[in-house]
């Protein structure tokens, strides 16, 4: 198993980014929370899981190990495979993701593309005792939540929708409705951070339907 990569960036997509190690470029897919803490060129260190397929191999790539435990164990539970618990990661951190099966809260779950009640519902039963407790304050937003993104947040989170199944046109709509968050964000002399705007975008879609 891959524990880790390390090395530069070398390229960044909405779900990829390239980091090379010992001149060879691995490709890592990565939440959009994870890619925002990402800048080409510079020095980076994924906490890695490597997936295997019959026909394919793919590497997925976290701010931390913590973050990593928490894909591979949402995986235990039925239903679950490696998209769907990068899904989860990419709205919510771990310890959202523990709280919620703690307190057996069906909506922070509903709130992931790709999971409804009645697969909530079964989720909550299957990971109860599996991801533990809590550890730390629970907040919102995936791994790399304390990056700072630059201006070009809508694009990120524009693309990060795409990736996460929505047509254009919802994604559009949602990037709007989450603009003027991000407007005073910046107007306070912070940058917008594509974690927490994800979640809010993913909120007001829900809504919408």
């Amino acid at each position: 198993m891959i524990a880790f990569v390390s090395g530069p960036v070398a390229a960044l997509a909405p779900d990829t980014a390239v980091v090379e190690v010992g001149g060879i470029g691995m490709a890592v897919q990565c939440t959009p929370g994870t890619l925002s803490g990402l800048r080409i060129g510079q020095q980076a260190k994924l906490a890695t899981s490597l997936v295997v397929r019959e026909d394919s191999l793919t590497l997925y790539g976290f701010a931390d190990d913590d973050e990593r435990q928490t894909f591979e164990l949402l995986q235990t539970a039925s239903g679950v495979g490696p998209r769907l618990a990068q899904a989860m990661l990419a709205v919510h951190s771990p310890d959202t993701l523990r709280l919620a099966v703690a307190n057996g809260d069906e909506k922070t779950l509903t709130a992931v593309p790709g999971i409804g009640k009645k697969g909530a519902q079964k989720l909550l039963l299957e990971l109860k005792d599996r991801l533990g407790a809590p550890v730390g304050t629970g907040g919102a937003g995936g791994a790399g939540v304390g990056s700072a993104v630059t201006a070009g947040w809508s694009d990120q989170l524009h693309a990060a929708l795409i990736g996460l199944g929505y047509a254009t046109r919802e994604a559009d709509e949602a990037v709007s409705a989450v603009a003027p968050q991000a407007e005073a964000a910046v107007a306070e002399g912070a940058a917008p951070q594509v974690s927490q705007l994800l979640k809010a975008a993913l909120q007001s879609l829900n809504r919408a339907r």
